[in-house]
């Protein structure tokens, strides 16, 4: 007698059937889009439950570091699960690489009853696979507990699970791929600001705070509704190139030299010590000149007449000391920056005319010409030649960031950080361009790289600006057409400096 043959499958097996390959497919595609984990894991949770109808699914990755199996999407628990390889029936399945299926998990030695007990729930039916790479090696395994119907799980839930799980198997290593270059991008970013800072310590924490405040900023447009930036809003990938371009907007001043980097008056230390010996030596001028009057005095009238000629003499000469100590600090006061521009240095040039004698009798100027040109910097420290050795930190920047090869999402961060400085009426630098080629974000660094500038503490070069005159700052140049005024409008309105300020105290 001939063997019959299986019946076909009926129409409503062959729906049910293809309705879950269908499935797979679909949540195929969008595990291949997924590149967080905290996000793929639960929705391949999600798929297998449908898949193969059970009550809920556990997804182990193997950890091969410390030959464990580690899970932080085990449905019906909120805690990471961690287990060695070869415990239970998970640890068994990713050891073995074989599937497991028990219809009554408490009738096999292997289950491990623990997680009933805690939990309160009760395991009856169970489907472990496991889930392998492009190279057949196992990295990690699915679970599923409990069939809906109560049945066990059959043969054809088996297949699905197992094509579900080389789905899942290449998009957790994809993620987890992902994962690691960002872990990269991380840790080089972060060494590149630790580079930044080195060179000026006074500035450490500037860019970090930059760059906090400027995706602050930017995500307060989500909130925005009117005005021209209603419909602007970045997307998580955006942000993160956002702050890897804030963070690193200031790596090109490694390329600028240190004394100039770290100028913190208007004369150098070196050109301060020659210029007040220069003062030291006028002191001793008067005082010889005064000795030389005193002794063509007695001559002239006699030694009976030396208290009087001393007291004329003491009396002119700490008038003549008082007015060099009144020269001497007006220069002193002339070479700590300001903030704001400001004038009243045409003393300065009146004094070039100052002379003394030195120890060969050849007259010296008391203040040098390099001297007064650099004690007239109306703002800051810096001259127009050293202001442009610090602006070329900028093209310095661009040059090093172009040379990473960014990934697709982050491939503008080059340019981004470029414009920080530009001006929207084309005063900015290194290449003043128009307001239409200056990108939004960089827009918002300028605003936001300014306001730290003028906040942040105490610097030997400048003291720090309380956050309402910070604002009037850069109130004037919004109105002079420097800086974008409607995002300034929204950083003022939307307190992004006071809610950073707050959550920098809270933490």
């Amino acid at each position: 007698m001939l063997p019959q043959s299986q019946p076909p499958p009926s129409p409503p097996d062959l729906n049910r059937r293809l309705k879950k390959l269908t499935s797979i497919l679909d949540v195929a595609k969008a595990m291949s889009a997924e590149r967080d984990l905290d996000l793929l894991l639960p929705l391949i949770l999600y798929e297998a439950s449908k898949v193969v109808e059970a009550d809920r699914c556990s997804l182990f990755v193997l950890d091969r570091e410390r030959n464990q199996l580690w899970s932080k999407v085990a449905q019906g628990s909120k805690n990471e699960i961690r287990l060695p390889v070869g415990s239970g029936i998970a640890g068994q399945v990713a050891e073995t690489g074989e599937v497991i299926n028990l219809p009554d998990a408490y009738a096999d030695e292997r289950f491990n009853r623990s997680f009933d007990t805690l939990s309160g729930y009760r395991t009856q039916s169970v489907l472990c696979v496991p889930m392998r790479d492009a190279n057949g090696e196992v990295t990690g395994v699915i679970q599923a507990l409990n069939k809906l119907n109560g049945q066990p799980f059959d043969s054809e839930d088996e297949e699905l699970l197992l094509a579900l799980g080389a789905q899942a198997a290449g998009a957790i290593e994809n993620a987890l791929l992902h994962e690691d270059i960002n872990r990269l991008f991380e840790g080089f970013v972060s060494a590149s600001v630790v580079a930044i800072e080195s060179r000026d310590p006074t500035t450490a924490g500037h860019s970090g705070r930059v760059a906090n405040l400027t995706v602050s900023l930017a995500r307060a447009l989500e909130h925005v509704h009117t005005g021209p930036y209603a419909h602007t809003r970045f997307s998580h990938s955006e942000l993160q190139e956002l702050r890897y371009a804030s963070l690193l907007h200031d790596f090109g001043k490694v390329g600028v030299r240190e004394p100039v980097l770290v100028k913190a008056e208007k004369l150098y230390p070196s050109e301060m010590d020659a210029l007040q010996a220069r003062f030291q030596l006028a002191r001793k001028d008067l005082q010889l000149k005064s000795y030389r009057r005193r002794l063509d005095a007695v001559r002239v009238r006699g030694t009976h007449h030396l208290p009087e000629i001393d007291a004329e003499e003491d009396a002119r000469l700490v008038q003549e000391m008082k007015h060099l100590d009144e020269v001497l600090e007006f220069v002193l006061t002339c070479n700590r920056p300001t903030v704001l521009a400001q004038g009243n240095f045409e003393r300065l040039h009146e004094l070039k005319h100052l002379r003394f004698e030195d120890s060969f009798g050849q007259e010296r100027p008391l203040l040098i010409d390099r001297e007064i040109t650099s004690l007239s910097i109306a703002k800051g420290t810096l001259s127009e030649e050293e202001r442009r050795e610090i602006e070329s930190h900028v093209e310095h920047t661009y040059r090093f960031l172009t040379q990473i090869p960014w990934t697709r999402n982050l491939r503008r961060v080059p340019e981004i950080a470029y414009a920080h400085h530009e001006k929207l009426n084309g005063s900015g630098y290194p290449r003043a361009v128009p307001e239409l080629s200056i990108p939004v974000q960089s827009r918002m660094m300028s605003i936001t790289d300014i306001y730290d500038a003028l906040t942040a503490s105490d610097r030997p070069y400048k003291k720090a600006v309380p956050h309402t005159l910070a604002l009037d700052i850069l109130s004037r140049e919004v109105k002079s057409g420097q800086l974008d005024a409607d995002l300034f409008r929204i950083f003022v309105e939307a307190e992004v400096a006071q809610r950073m300020q707050k959550e920098a105290q809270s933490g």
